[in-house]
């Protein structure tokens, strides 16, 4: 008998114990070992942008599948578990006040492993930017609080950060992979997992965002008081029938808390003087901006669809459930080849290490309960 259902990612607080971090480290570290040996670093850190092979291997390493902590545990123990000298691998950042270190982590490795000051800079660029997506141009309802950048020693990259709602306490992770990312503001992801799909979800890094992303760089560079006026026009009685149209009534309690949207109170205004100062070139330039956030974002964007009428995208990105995903198709399709090929693959990663038989009859026992959770649901 099958069990069916839907991956819920609850939120979990707390750290993890001690006995179970030391034993998952171990266990991490000597995953590592063959994969890099037989594969390499760059189809590593690859496998980790696969949000299939990621959360099976945090059921790998004992933790609980369907835990919004499989992401923070995960990262956090290959940043310990691996060393950059001996793997080639370096984990910047983390969770919380950590992630805010990730600029010095990336700088002390890049030293490290001799990186010239110009790569170290775009590995920072890449790490700001990264966040500045997910966290701005995608607004979705989550509020990132984990960042982790992954460098090989050959400059290959990976993000993988997460965010969580307040509103129906759930979380949503961001893989992002340096061969799949050709322009940061432009389908710039490898995933996006998440067992929540918003009814609406404002994307201006979706490809159907370009005319918006182009004709809000030209507000941007409209003198503040003409934009002031433009946006204060988009706010009067007569716009708001278009205003509602964004973000219309809905069960979904994020949506609920965006349909409030004063306009001039919201906007910096420094912040589009220091635009039309800086004149950018393109959505990219525009976004690095320091003080360009949702609400500069989501004005221009409003504010384009209402002159020019270019419309940004509402279509959510998320890409996966966190689990494989359901035999009915809701609330994806089960990808059966891409799960077959991360079990086999840790399976196989595990039967190689060099650990002790019962921590290997562990891990695989972890690895079948991961399997009928999300593969029969």
């Amino acid at each position: 008998m099958f069990r069916s259902g839907i991956a819920t990612l609850p939120l979990h607080g707390g750290k993890a114990p001690s006995w179970l971090t030391g034993r998952t480290r171990g266990l991490a570290r000597e995953i590592a070992h063959v994969m890099i040996d037989e594969y390499g670093t760059a189809k590593f850190i690859a496998r980790l942008s696969d949000p299939y092979w990621f959360q099976a291997l945090g059921c790998v390493l004992a933790y609980d599948w369907h835990s919004s902590g499989v992401t923070t545990v995960v990262t956090g123990v290959l940043k310990t578990a691996l060393s950059p000298q001996e793997h080639g691998i370096a984990v910047c950042g983390g969770k919380g006040k950590t992630s805010r270190k990730t600029p010095s982590d990336i700088q002390n490795v890049g030293e490290k492993w001799g990186f010239p000051q110009e790569t170290i800079d775009d590995l920072t660029y890449t790490s700001r930017m990264t966040a500045k997506v997910d966290n701005t141009a995608v607004q979705d309802g989550y509020q990132l609080y984990h960042h982790a950048l992954l460098v090989t020693r050959e400059g290959k990259w990976a993000v993988i950060q997460q965010g969580m709602s307040d509103q129906d306490h759930s979380a949503r992770r961001y893989h992002w992979l340096s061969e799949h990312t050709h322009d940061f503001v432009v389908e710039p992801h490898q995933a996006i997992a998440c067992n929540v799909k918003r009814e609406k979800a404002l994307n201006m890094v979706a490809r159907a965002s370009q005319e918006a992303r182009q004709a809000s760089v030209d507000l941007a560079k409209e003198p503040p008081k003409k934009l002031m006026r433009l946006i204060q026009s988009a706010s009067k009685p007569q716009n708001q029938a278009s205003l509602q149209t964004w973000l219309p009534k809905s069960d979904d309690p994020w949506l609920q808390t965006q349909i409030t949207l004063n306009m001039p109170r919201n906007i910096n205004w420094d912040t589009l003087s220091r635009l039309y100062e800086f004149q950018p070139c393109n959505y990219e330039e525009f976004l690095s901006v320091k003080g360009v956030g949702p609400a500069t974002v989501r004005g221009l964007a409003l504010v384009a669809e209402l002159v020019y009428g270019e419309e940004p995208s509402w279509e959510d990105p998320v890409k996966f459930s966190f689990a494989y995903g359901g035999k009915d198709g809701v609330p994806f399709p089960v990808d059966r080849k891409a799960m077959d090929e991360s079990i086999e693959i840790l399976k196989k990663s595990v039967e190689e290490a060099k650990i002790g038989e019962k921590d290997k009859l562990r891990s695989l026992q972890n690895l079948r309960r991961f399997v009928p959770e999300s593969a029969n649901s």
